[in-house]
């Protein structure tokens, strides 16, 4: 079974599932938690509040964690339960980062033996048999890549939880030469805005609250806060377009494609701006997952069969 994951600063997607990257450890079970995953020896429920930005994933089991949801939450979608499963991983990393950290994000993954963790009751034991990682990004627009083929150059600008990566795409393959990764994604974006919130309103809001106002959901948040947060968000958005064109990513030139949770929530802004003349959205915050797993189901059928 390929089970495919996106590890974002700020949410975790698989295919079919989106969670905050965020979690609680336990001593004991905790009574009347919705999802409780049992691993060595201790528990661990899912929190809306996410987890402190790590750069290099690997430095200790947190990430580790959340891929044991994410996997507990895709065999549950498969829908027939087995104790025991191989599994292939299909995984990603920023541009920027692939050549460095691609050896250890796939060992991180590998353990020896099988992974013995209990989600909502049911005892699992999952052997990971391999770990292909792809370039975040570019994997994205694998579902686009017959319009995207068709461009001799196209900049893909993914603005995630922490950071704002931009991949150079010439004739639909990615020119890893030319990739850059900046720290100006949708977490830097919110806690500027709830300092400024704090300091201009004297209120506290949280994360939530800032994704309501620019989603246009209902909140009861006076109006001049609502201002002062998509005022900010406008800022931030030319912000990024600004840094972008330091590095000589001139959208006004060339075509881009935004993806990532935090260009959905900045696309007014971004299609409003002098700064940009051609741009197509991805939609879906699951598009990295889903594009992690159409590569790696390529890269398996190309596999010699076992004898």
């Amino acid at each position: 079974m390929l089970i495919a994951i996106d590890h974002g600063n700020y949410a975790i997607k698989t295919p079919s599932h989106t969670f905050v990257s965020g979690f609680a450890e336990h001593t004991v079970k905790p009574p009347m938690a919705e999802e409780i995953l049992e691993y060595d020896g201790r528990y661990w429920t899912l929190a809306g509040k996410r987890i402190s930005y790590m750069r290099d994933k690997t430095q200790d089991d947190r990430f580790f964690i959340l891929s044991l949801f994410a996997i507990a939450k895709e065999l549950e979608a498969d829908g027939r339960y087995t104790p025991m499963v191989h599994l292939d991983l299909a995984v990603g990393l920023p541009p920027e980062y692939f050549g460095v950290l691609q050896k250890r994000f796939a060992q991180y993954f590998k353990r020896d033996g099988g992974i013995r963790f209990v989600y909502n009751e049911k005892a699992y034991t999952v052997f990971i048999d391999s770990v292909m990682v792809f370039p975040q990004a570019y994997a994205a627009v694998v579902p686009q890549s017959s319009q995207v083929v068709r461009m001799p150059r196209v900049f893909i600008v993914d603005i995630g939880g922490y950071t704002t990566d931009v991949l150079l795409l010439r004739n639909g393959k990615p020119d890893l030469q030319f990739c850059r990764s900046l720290e100006s994604g949708i977490i830097t974006m919110n806690n500027d805005i709830i300092r400024k919130v704090g300091a201009q309103h004297d209120m506290l809001i949280e994360d939530e609250h800032i994704s309501a106002v620019l989603q246009g959901d209902e909140t009861v948040l006076p109006e001049d806060v609502k201002d002062t947060i998509r005022s900010a968000t406008g800022a931030h958005a030319k912000a990024i377009l600004d840094q972008l064109r330091e590095l000589q990513v001139d959208l006004r030139s060339n075509p881009a494609v935004f993806i990532g949770g935090g260009s959905i929530l900045l696309r007014p802004f971004i299609e409003q701006s002098p700064a940009v003349v051609k741009v197509e959205f991805v939609t879906s915050p699951n598009a990295n997952a889903l594009g992690y797993q159409m590569l790696g189901q390529a890269k398996l059928s190309r596999r010699p069969a076992a004898v």
